[in-house]
């Protein structure tokens, strides 16, 4: 007998399945063997018949492994497939996707070979099956690093032991708490647990409670849930608290020495009514046919120097988050909300875009500077709307002496919104919610919000300050953070063009690509219809995500060919970034050092950044759902109006006017067997031919609502035949 043999009878007395995985690929590996089915290995090892199943998996853990593969034979090889490393994205029915950086679709992973990975998990897949029509799909065959070093959920409390049930419902088991582990926990508390241990497909991942938040009944412990879940920091460490006291209250002179000083210029902060970081202020002048529009944005790079305490945990958190009920800020509120913040009658520092700008709305020359200012009026977006609409009397009368300025305002955003139109700029008008709370944090009210003329404008101004430092340091080619936005990709397009045929609309394709122009066109098409929502959330899930790079490659969705982040430094980190590599620009160039110095760490700001900046989308996401839940909670049997936002192979999203969105499972649609039609986004009955199609118009009863889910499940009381408009 060979000595493969005798090791694999050896190992079998101590049942170890790794030892037996070593000998089994030590024998594969090896020169004298050739490929084998399984009944011939067992052959090879002397392993009885009986025991054929231990061998069977041995082998099959090899194969989840990426290890062996098996011919069209069934023969048994080394694998030479290829792994991919991506992020497991996990769905609550227990199947998920890996996202791989540079692929354009996920890999779908059956719920049998997910390998224990945990949503958010980095893990290493194997492809096995891959069409141009369907897919790619694939199985797990190890975690390269785990996401989940930290859960949130509610304790269980049993005699000698505790269990955590995670709110996350993508992490599919229950964490086990040893006795001693409980940190005094008890049942029905929010809890936040260290895993200890991942555990396997036959063990349970392993804990201990390191904070107790309090019970879910508890005022803000919910939303507080959530935001430890996504590891949002709030509070400021001990280095952090240090840096700050040596931070003025007030500008001092040295700071103000060698800058522009705009304090004599008539300048305006228009922001929300609650907002306290204020990091814009504007001026407007004409001269002859020229206007001089000035944005001037927080210098707060004069306060957050590099490498400081303040410095590295901004970048850690590299942007605000804001949350229904609370703000988890980038910055602490001595910078956010006071030296840092342009506030009313208060010398502020800035860094200044004074741009001229010409009747056809084109910017035609612009200077970027360090400056000081001091605001002359906070105004808020509903005060700003009402004068420049002549909605509200005594609105007018109270800020008399700024409305010719608000009118100039309105006239050089409609300037530069005309001049971004004619290139193609798109604009999606999609309706966003907000949350109204009651003083204990309970949801009462869903409302929308208001994007108006003074929002616009703000907006417009912004975008053309963004544009106008983006062209500046590009054609400088000194290291720089853009925000880029690709083009779409060919088949989402093609897919798009198909799906609003069906609504009597068209898209243009050249050569596979369509332009920005096209997409805005789609858009005025379809203003006013019934339609257009639908469209345009779809039209809106074929773009692919904005993100930051170092490298200019445009945005699409502005039609812009340089873009950036300059005008929020107080809440986002690349504006931060940016504004030290422009400080250090203005006053003495930067030296092949410096240069070097961003080169090699601007790869780095641009990924984290982008990923932080998903982190809190998705945070504030989920809050926003889960108190759309409590809201409708008081709203059980009751009956809504709503259009077909989502359709899938196991039901329909229903979302209702108030931007509630619930699902009506498969199930529960009667009197058909129901096939999913992905192409067509549609639902249809094999028989009847009845169809469930996106934008279709129903009626729904809410008939479940589970919170910790953050589902809110629907019954179907009518529905409007074909496509709802």
């Amino acid at each position: 007998m060979s000595a493969f043999y005798y090791k694999f009878i050896r190992v079998d007395m101590y049942n170890i399945v790794e030892n037996r995985k070593k000998v089994i690929m030590d024998f594969v590996e090896s020169p004298m063997y050739v490929p084998m089915k399984e009944k011939e290995l067992a052959t090879f090892f002397g392993i009885e018949k009986a025991k054929r199943y231990e061998l069977k998996e041995v082998l099959q853990e090899l194969l989840l492994e990426g290890k062996l593969e098996i011919t069209k034979r069934g023969k048994y090889k080394k694998s030479e497939k290829k792994f991919l490393l991506g992020e497991f994205i996990a769905n609550q029915r227990g199947f998920g996707f890996v996202k791989v950086e540079g692929r354009d679709s996920d890999i779908f992973i059956p719920a049998e070979y997910t390998s224990n990975a945990m949503n958010g998990d980095t893990v290493k897949v194997v492809i096995d099956m891959e069409s141009g029509e369907k897919k790619a799909e694939g199985h797990i065959i190890g975690i390269e690093k785990h996401a989940n070093s930290q859960v949130v959920g509610y304790y269980q409390k049993s005699n000698r032991f505790g269990f955590v049930l995670p709110d996350d419902t993508k992490i599919f088991k229950d964490i086990y708490i040893p006795q001693g582990k409980g940190n005094g926990a008890k049942t029905g508390d929010k809890v936040v647990v260290d895993i200890t241990d991942f555990g396997n497909d036959k063990k349970k991942p392993e804990g201990k409670v390191v904070e107790i938040l309090g019970k879910n009944t508890d005022i803000g412990v919910d939303i507080l849930s959530i935001a430890r879940s996504f590891g949002l920091p709030e509070k400021f460490g001990e280095e952090v608290e240090n840096e700050l006291k040596s931070i003025p209250k007030k500008v001092l002179k040295k700071d103000i020495k060698g800058r522009a000083d705009f304090r004599d210029k008539v300048t305006v902060t228009i922001d929300g009514e609650d907002a306290k970081d204020l990091d814009d202020a504007i001026t407007l002048e004409k001269n002859g046919n020229v206007w001089h529009l000035g944005v001037h944005i927080a210098d707060v790079t004069n306060y957050v120097r590099e490498n400081t305490a303040l410095d590295k945990e901004a970048l850690q958190r590299a942007t605000s988050v804001y949350l229904v009920d609370r703000v988890i800020p980038m910055l602490p509120k001595k910078l956010s909300n006071g030296i840092c913040s342009l506030n009313q009658g208060e010398d502020r520092l800035a860094l200044s875009c004074m741009m001229e700008i010409d009747e056809k709305g084109n910017i035609i020359g612009h200077n970027i500077c360090e400056s000081v200012i001091n605001v002359n009026e906070r105004m808020t977006y509903t005060a700003v709307n009402e004068v420049i609409t002549n909605s509200n009397e005594e609105t007018e009368k109270r800020y008399a002496d700024y409305i010719d300025l608000f009118k100039d305002f309105k006239t050089v955003s409609d300037l530069l919104r005309g001049a971004r139109t004619k290139r193609g700029s798109i604009d999606f008008d999609l309706p966003e919610s907000k949350v109204i709370l009651d003083k204990n944090g309970r949801a009462i009210d869903i409302k929308p919000y208001e994007r108006n003329s003074a929002t616009k404008l703000i907006e417009d101004f912004m975008l053309a300050a963004n544009e106008t430092v983006a062209e500046d340091f590009f054609w400088q080619d000194i290291p720089f953070l853009y925000r880029v936005h690709e083009n779409p990709d060919p088949d989402k397009m093609k897919s798009l063009a198909i799906f609003i045929n069906n609504f009597g609309f068209t898209l243009r394709r050249k050569n596979d690509e369509v332009p920005p122009k096209e997409i805005q066109k789609l858009l005025v098409n379809i203003d006013g219809s019934d339609a257009e929502p639908i469209i345009s959330r779809i039209a809106l899930r074929s773009m692919k995500r904005a993100r930051y790079d170092t490298v200019c490659i445009g945005h699409f969705g502005l039609a812009a060919k340089y873009y950036t982040h300059f005008t929020s430094p107080i809440r986002r980190y690349p504006d931060l970034q940016i504004h030290r590599i422009i400080k250090e620009n203005i006053r003495n160039g930067l030296s092949s050092r410096r240069i070097e110095h961003y080169r090699n760490i601007l790869d780095d700001v641009a990924l984290q950044s982008s990923k932080m900046e998903r982190r809190a989308e998705e945070a504030e996401r989920e809050t926003v759902k889960y108190k759309k839940c409590e809201y409708m909670l008081n709203h059980i049997g009751e009956e809504f109006d709503g259009i077909i936002s989502g359709v899938t192979s196991f039901g329909i999203f229903v979302e209702l006017e108030n931007t509630v969105e619930g699902f009506i499972r498969m199930s529960d649609l009667e009197g058909d067997y129901f096939e999913y039609n992905e192409a067509g986004y549609e639902l249809v009955g094999e028989f009847t031919k009845k169809k469930f199609v996106l934008g279709q118009k129903v009626r729904v009863k809410v008939y479940d609502i589970d919170r910790l889910a953050k589902r809110i499940d629907f019954k179907l009381v009518k529905e409007k035949n074909g496509r709802g408009y």
